[in-house]
């Protein structure tokens, strides 16, 4: 069976919705590719592909199309080569990576010089490829690609520059045609001075070095995208400047040609509308290189070396050579490298960049510590547990690209009306040119190309392509900033329209680390003897309460018994023999099911909770011994956040395995509108259909091994990040602060960025609707307004940077709920849920 891969092509030359979608398209057309999402504002394409073969056939494809894959490069130096067929091995091996395009290994200076598709290659593929064939290898030069964020910069400032070139040559057109408008008597001094058949022609001088120079990249991409049948808005720009330009010109040197009437020039319309669009590009992408700050800063946390102890010696070695298992010291004020767990040394440890948590975390031995974070005032050594790809913020950046390079189903409806809007433009600007001729008035040739250039050049698919992905982009980011990581590009669209929150109980509303509270015994029991045999049984446990157990039985010293025939019943609870009798630890569904009499403890173990308690039961040999009963504190935060989930209008069930007594407890506790309890594992599933009835969207929140079916059924799975990897993969949101306060981020999040999406969409489609019309002239029969190119030219290009400007808000969203905020801002609640 083939292995499919996930692969990321970053492309260059898209410059509007149109170019997107053909990307698109033709990507989505080949064979072994699938789940295609081009993004214009990260100009990126996200695909699967099914061999190595095929994401080469897929950048060469869009090579063809015009808008061809960033290649880069990069030196390995390669160790343990010593012969022709080590050198083979090496190609070999590296040639291997998907997305590698090129190796050119060099046994004399023991290098490999890799050409490879940009963000489709990591350079730890390549280094762990070398590794594996036998032949270690190091970094020793890369290619200046850079990230998005300073490829844009850079991109920035070549747009500048052409934009003040451009910029100097049209002035002195626009002032020379336009100039008598504005300075009375202008235009008898160029009359009398150097003649308008001079001034004519220095504006062609001028104009035809703008559309040359600083302008012609309009024409080598539209101009070829035109004659393939696939205009873009190049092709747009290129048709209506060189239209303005080629009458223009017929109107300096072959006056014959043109009516006295008509006979005018606009290379002043050419020139300033090169300017103005350069313009709009120009901040483009500077606005484009600000929606990956999220990205940047979080690239920006990893560091490149690291102290590391090897053979009693503490080495400083380059983060890539690191291994798991490694002993790695961080001094005072260090930024941690990779995950691992302490083992020597005590500090706080400052986590705020990645769980959005702004107090600093305690560390001392046998705790863990997550690379990108801050060291305190304490030293610290840890040993190495995940690194490279491996690590919490290595996971945190591929989450977001992949989250920031999603298509949202709302993205759909733009797709296929930019399928059709350059043609459709190019149809309406030839009626429009056509209508004039024959309805219009005298000047009818002059009023038809004013007309007509303008509806090309107002026309802006730029916007409607940005107007998605950009707010994606800036919104995902700042939520990785808030501690909350959409892992799933669809569920911030999904998340915003949920109207139940249903959340798991043990370590989601409440601390998830129980504390045994009380023990009551049959009669003949012994204290010491049941807790004895019961926490050498929970030893062999995974589950919370099995820990409170046998903390308590450690503190009153006693001594743990051998353990046999060890058996997890899911959902009902333990069965083990310890010295030679059978015991049996669980809920009174455990009991009743292996028919043992609980009549004795029954009211003990109802009033245990209805104050809140877990209950269990303990039977030996067939008798009920104890019933105990084991406190999960409530999160401190919970009650502010369900509080503050009421005032967005939402509501909030819990569903848990706990009896219904402990689980209403809690509820009264935290404000829970609606309870479902007793529900064993596989019923969780059961239970979110159940609360889905009303037809309404959910949410499932939760952290255990458990909860991974509910997670997956949901409409939207959100995993507290302090949880199981189990429940994080099975989750479309993961909280890195590992309470509750990110759901209500999240919400916020996902409310906020599908409003802005709206607002960008509204611009988009309703400046083109509004503008289009009066560019083609419908205001001039009642009003004689008719838009004049050069001001369409300016009204295109603010209207990208509004759409652009207006997603880069989203960087100041603030979290709704801050670290030791314990009440959230008073609003109205909502009704409860119907009762059980």
């Amino acid at each position: 069976m083939t292995r499919k891969t996930q692969a990321i092509l970053s492309i260059e030359g898209m410059s509007c919705a149109s170019c997107a979608g053909r990307v698109d398209r033709a990507l989505a057309a080949l064979d072994g590719v699938e789940g295609v999402s081009v993004n214009l504002a990260s100009e990126r394409a996200h695909l699967t592909v099914d061999t190595p073969e095929t994401l080469a056939l897929a950048a060469q494809t869009v090579d063809d199309l015009g808008y061809p894959a960033r290649r880069a490069e990069v030196v390995l130096n390669v160790a343990s080569m010593s012969c022709a067929s080590c050198v083979g091995r090496v190609d070999k091996a590296l040639s291997a990576v998907p997305g590698v395009l090129a190796v050119n290994v060099n046994l004399a200076t023991e290098t490999a010089r890799v050409t490879f598709l940009e963000g489709a290659v990591d350079l730890e593929g390549l280094l762990r490829a070398a590794q594996e064939a036998g032949y270690p290898a190091t970094v020793a030069e890369a290619s200046a690609t850079g990230s998005q964020t300073a490829r844009k910069e850079e991109e920035a400032q070549g747009l500048r520059r052409r934009v003040v070139i451009a910029a100097a040559l049209a002035l002195p057109v626009f002032l020379l045609e336009m100039g008598s408008h504005v300075i009375p008597g202008m235009h008898a001094l160029i009359g009398r001075s150097i003649g308008h058949q001079s001034s004519w022609l220095i504006q062609f001088v001028l104009t035809t070095a703008v559309l040359a120079g600083p302008g012609r990249q309009f024409y080598l991409k539209g101009i070829p995208a035109l004659l393939k049948g696939a205009p873009d808005m190049n092709s747009l720009v290129a048709v209506g400047t060189g239209a303005a330009y080629a009458y223009s010109v017929i109107a300096t040197f072959l006056p014959g040609l043109l009516p006295d009437a008509v006979r005018a020039v606009y290379f002043e319309a050419a020139a300033v509308i090169v300017v103005l669009i350069l313009i709009g590009r120009w901040l483009e992408a500077r606005a484009k290189g600000r929606t990956g700050a999220a990205i940047s800063k979080l690239v920006g946390l990893q560091v490149r070396t690291a102290r590391v102890l090897r053979n009693g010696q503490m080495t400083e070695v380059d983060i890539d050579t690191l291994n798991a298992g490694d002993i790695v010291v961080v001094r005072p004020g260090d930024r941690i490298p990779v995950d691992g767990e302490v083992i020597d040394g005590e500090s706080h440890v400052d986590e705020s960049m990645i769980s959005g948590e702004p107090l600093p975390v305690a560390k001392a031995l046998g705790d863990t510590v997550t690379g990108g974070t801050v060291n305190g005032a304490g030293a610290l050594q840890f040993r190495a547990t995940r690194v490279g790809a491996d690590t919490t913020l290595a996971q945190i950046i591929r989450l977001v690209e992949e989250a920031q390079g999603a298509k949202l189903p709302i993205q759909g409806l733009v797709d296929r009306i930019t399928l059709w809007f350059v043609p459709a433009v190019l149809g309406l600007a030839t009626l429009t040119v056509l209508g004039w001729l024959i309805l219009g008035p005298d000047p009818a040739l002059t009023l038809a190309l004013v007309a007509g250039v303008s509806v090309l050049i107002i026309a802006c698919p730029c916007a409607m392509g940005l107007a998605t992905p950009t707010s994606i982009m800036v919104g995902t980011g700042r939520a990785a900033e808030m501690g909350v990581l959409f892992r799933k590009g669809d569920a911030l669209q999904t998340l915003g329209q949920v109207s139940v929150v249903a959340l798991d109980k043990t370590g989601t509303v409440t601390q998830g680390r129980p504390e045994l509270t009380e023990i009551a015994l049959a009669d003949g029991a012994s204290r010491a003897e049941v807790l004895s045999r019961v926490a050498a049984v929970e030893e062999r446990s995974e589950h919370p309460i099995a820990e409170a157990i046998l903390r308590a039985a450690r503190v009153e010293g006693l001594n743990l018994p051998h353990v046999t025939e060890f058996t997890s019943i899911t959902g009902y609870g333990v069965r083990a023999r310890v010295d030679g009798a059978e015991v049996l630890v669980g809920a009174d569904r455990l009991m009743a099911q292996e028919g043992i009499d609980t009549a004795a403890l029954a009211e003990t173990e109802t009033e245990l909770a209805r104050s809140g308690r877990t209950a269990l039961y303990a039977a030996i040999d067939g008798k009920v011994a104890a019933v105990i009963g084991v406190s999960d504190p409530v999160k401190p935060s919970s009650r502010a956040a369900i509080a503050a989930l009421h005032g967005m209008g939402l509501k909030v069930a819990m569903i848990t395995g706990d009896k219904r007594e402990t689980a209403e407890a809690i509820a009264r506790e935290t404000g829970i509108d609606h309870v479902i309890a007793g529900v064993l594992p596989d019923g969780k599933v059961a239970a979110i259909e159940d609360l889905r009835e009303g037809g309404g969207k959910l949410a499932f929140v939760g952290d255990g091994i458990n909860d991974a079916p509910a997670l997956a059924h949901a409409d939207v799975g959100i995993a507290i990040g302090t949880g199981t990897d189990v429940a994080i993969e099975s989750a479309d949101v993961v909280l890195m602060s590992g309470d509750l306060r990110g759901v209500v981020n999240a919400v916020e999040v996902s409310r906020r960025s599908m409003a802005n999406i709206r607002q960008n969409l509204f611009w988009a489609f309703g400046y083109n609707t509004a503008l289009i019309p009066v560019a083609a002239g419908v205001l001039y029969p009642a009003f004689g307004v008719l838009l004049s190119p050069v001001l369409a030219a300016g009204a295109m290009a603010l209207s990208s940077v509004f759409v652009l400007t207006n997603a880069l808000r989203l960087r100041r969203i603030a979290p709704l709920m801050a670290e030791g905020e314990s009440t959230p801002v008073p609003s109205p609640r909502t009704e409860p849920l119907a009762a059980e």
